[in-house]
């Protein structure tokens, strides 16, 4: 191989490689996105619970005082 050849291959190589770490760091990022928005539907179920709870307690209590 010659000189050329050689510049060819390592150009190739090199792109190849940012490519995947492109690749990699966009996966990375799509993980944490959706972790996050897991993260806020925990919460917000959560939250939605609490309120159905503390709803259904003072129904409960509204037919005891009666």
């Amino acid at each position: 191989m010659g000189f050329m050849d050689d510049a060819k291959e390592v150009a190739e190589t090199t792109g190849r490689k940012i490519k995947d770490a492109w690749e990699d760091t966009t996966d990375k990022i799509g993980d944490k996105v959706d972790e996050a928005k897991a993260d806020a539907n925990v919460k917000k179920a959560e939250a939605e619970k609490e309120s159905v709870e503390r709803r259904n307690d003072i129904k409960e209590h509204l037919r005891d005082e009666k």
